[in-house]
């Protein structure tokens, strides 16, 4: 009797709801992940202000300086809008705060600058518009005549940022109703008076003097400097970099450029508030005497181009199919060890610069262990190098362009080292090329 073969067992239709289940569940997901990203960058936005709330009870500085010039712009609108308001009964009294509270500049010199381009602005948009109104006698028809005018000379660069107020005076003048020569002339005085008020309490009140921004981006680029040397004497001395690790290098000493772009612009900075801040009105706030000379500058833009050239000779003698090799991990612990002297001393010009005085208290003079160091360390490193030369021409020009930028970068880390060796040094390095 042939067996009929058991039927399978039915299979159980899908749970509806399990089914549903799935999509949902993505959409959870992907609401998770497009949630954190908004989420993280709060968190971010939340901790740098709280580091510029610290940064105000800390001490003077840059965040101190945007309080007290945000707290000063406030004070002037109110002032403006009392004057205006309250003793002189002006119907016109929001033009008064309004150009006021723009008026308060980083500088008492571009503080006078606004207010003559403003001024300048809303005098042209308020008689462009009050003659388009007499002219057409319609509000659309003059907002026709006029806005294509005053766009136009918005844009001229003796306006600065300034002329876009011409338009938008023009729309208000026109927006508030019948345009008469009593309001334009209250439009007009209240747009003198905010700008004066703003002005004054600008240039009267703690009057701002940048010359703190100076000496904390030279400082910082001397430290950050001396951070990138010291990183690359950690490497080298421990012997594990590759070109991976070179590029590095590299990439941490271009964005030195990017802090001597930022010095650049904080000492245009310091220029223009010491405009017009001369005499009484510098006596109305304290500030640091002392601000370092350009030429401290063009020092600082000649250590980071030496920087760069180091790291970029690692970089190349990192790269497995370039001709340069690198040399020997005994030779480059010595260097590195140089390396790190040439760091610390950027580290110490950095916190000289610092210091508010001008006097050579400390004057970054290297003390005679480190100098002495220094010497003796180039001179394992020139005895190396003429051990290698002429038997080893790829790891002797790579040592002798390591070694020239390490003279170099001590040269102008240390400008009050002793360039020139010592009569001693001077006396062995004759007799070494005698018997060369």
């Amino acid at each position: 009797m042939t067996r009929v073969p058991d039927s399978p067992e039915p299979t159980p239709p899908e749970d509806s709801r399990e089914g549903s289940r799935v999509p949902w569940e993505r959409w959870r997901t992907l609401g998770r992940l497009l949630g954190a990203r908004p989420a993280l960058a709060l968190r971010g936005e939340a901790a740098r202000v709280g580091r510029s709330v610290r940064a105000v009870g800390h001490g003077p500085g840059r965040e101190r300086d945007l309080l007290v010039q945000s707290l000063k712009a406030a004070a002037a609108a109110l002032l403006a809008w009392l004057v205006a308001k309250n003793l002189l009964g002006d119907p016109m009294a929001l033009m008064a705060p309004w150009v006021a509270l723009v008026m308060v500049q980083a500088t008492v010199y571009s503080s006078l600058l606004r207010a003559a381009q403003q001024c300048t602005a809303i005098c042209a948009g308020t008689l462009l518009a009050s003659g388009a109104q007499a002219l057409t006698g319609d509000t659309l028809g003059a907002l026709a005549v006029c806005l294509p005018v005053l766009m136009l000379l918005s844009n001229w660069s003796r306006f600065g940022d300034q002329g876009i107020y011409g338009a938008t005076t023009a729309v208000f003048t026109l927006a508030a109703g019948t345009v008469s020569a009593a309001s334009v002339g209250h439009r007009l005085g209240q747009t003198a008076l905010g700008a004066a008020i703003g002005v004054a309490v600008n240039a009267l009140v703690l009057p701002p003097i940048h010359l703190r921004d100076v000496r904390e981006n030279l400082a910082a680029v001397a430290r950050e400097t001396g951070d990138v040397l010291c990183a690359v004497a950690d490497e080298l001395r421990g012997g594990d970099w590759d070109a991976h690790t070179a590029a590095d290098w590299s990439r941490r000493s271009a964005q030195l450029e990017h802090r001597l772009e930022t010095l650049h612009s904080a000492r245009r900075w310091s220029r223009e508030s010491l405009r017009l801040t001369r005499g009484p009105l510098r006596a109305l706030r304290r500030v640091p005497s002392y601000v370092p000379p350009d030429s401290e500058d063009e020092r600082w833009s000649r250590v980071t181009g030496h920087v760069r050239a180091l790291t970029r000779t690692l970089a190349i003698a990192a790269d497995e199919d370039r001709a340069p090799m690198p040399p020997d991990p005994e030779v480059l612990a010595v260097y590195a060890r140089l390396l790190e002297l040439i760091g610390q001393a950027c580290h110490a010009e950095g916190d000289r610069l610092l210091g508010d005085r001008a006097d050579g208290a400390d004057d970054g003079r290297p003390d005679e262990g480190g100098e002495s160091t220094r010497r003796e360390l180039h001179h394992r490193l020139q005895d190396v190098l003429r051990e290698h030369a002429g038997r080893e021409a790829a790891r002797t020009t790579v040592l002798g362009s390591l070694l020239l930028q390490a003279e170099s970068l001590w040269a102008e880390a240390v400008p009050t080292a002793v360039r020139g060796p010592a009569p001693k040094d001077a006396a062995a390095s004759r007799t070494a090329s005698e018997s060369e």
